[in-house]
């Protein structure tokens, strides 16, 4: 296992990613103005399948449903990758080092980046006519994507109280500073895991979520052009969520190695 120099090395580059965050504000603000636009412009069929993203996301938490990966196949792919003796057990992954927990999780997300990739740029070829399908199918991977990240460090997601840490970590990614920092203080100074057990205010996680997804389709819902922007958009999504999975999960595992020490 890693000594404490290493540990606090480690945290010490999280929290300077987590101060970096703040001066994302500015963009995230400019960005979200062009949403009033597709507002408007959307026809409704899109607004519904949007907005049943605020049952998909509470269906998720509450019994994980079809959005849930398989822990053993999660396990046998980071054994591969890993060139590790099979893992058979979440247990086992706890003996991993962090370096290991994180190669695996980068891996993880290049795969479902590049998947992401391909399937925006085939809804995004049919514009406003496939961008119905589009949308629930990137939650599916950005919530199959922060599963896979968490199994990298140990962490089960058929737990509901990982789940809900999980929805955490997709609303940090699409919340303002403000957001941002109160979703970090819940999650440092909460002690164990009852910082997971209950999560408020369902409706600004969807909001923030739809925000931030909105005006970045904006640009799929011209025919064909929209191949070029949905392969964009989505890679871009998993990558965002991506990084801030493996952060604020490695935060947590060393969080944790640093108390045994």
């Amino acid at each position: 296992m890693e000594n404490k120099e290493y540990l606090l090395a480690q945290l010490k580059e999280i929290e300077k990613w987590e101060k970096d965050q703040k001066n994302l504000f500015f963009w995230e603000k400019i960005g979200r103005i062009p949403f009033m636009i597709l507002d408007k412009i959307t026809p409704k069929f899109i607004h519904d399948k949007i907005g049943s993203i605020l049952d998909e996301l509470s269906k998720y938490v509450n019994a994980g449903g079809q959005y849930l990966v398989s822990v053993p196949s999660t396990l046998a792919k980071m054994s591969k990758e890993l060139s590790v003796e099979e893992l058979t057990e979440l247990e086992k992954v706890n003996h991993l080092s962090i370096e290991q927990m994180e190669k695996a999780a980068s891996a993880f997300v290049m795969s479902r980046k590049q998947f992401a990739k391909v399937q925006g740029a085939t809804t995004g070829f049919g514009g406003i006519f496939t961008l119905a399908i589009d949308v629930p199918i990137l939650l599916g991977l950005t919530l199959k994507t922060l599963q896979e990240i968490a199994i990298s460090y140990g962490y089960d997601p058929n737990d509901q109280e990982e789940r809900i840490f999980i929805i955490k970590c997709l609303q940090f990614t699409s919340s303002d500073i403000v957001g941002k920092k109160a979703i970090l203080e819940e999650l440092t100074f909460v002690e164990g895991k009852k910082a997971f057990s209950q999560i408020e205010g369902w409706r600004e996680v969807f909001f923030t979520y739809r925000d931030n997804m909105g005006w970045k389709k904006l640009f799929q819902m011209v025919p064909i052009a929209g191949l070029v922007f949905g392969a964009y958009v989505n890679k871009q999504a998993i990558e965002d969520v991506g990084e801030v999975g493996r952060m604020l999960y490695k935060k947590r595992r060393i969080m944790e190695r640093m108390k045994s020490l």
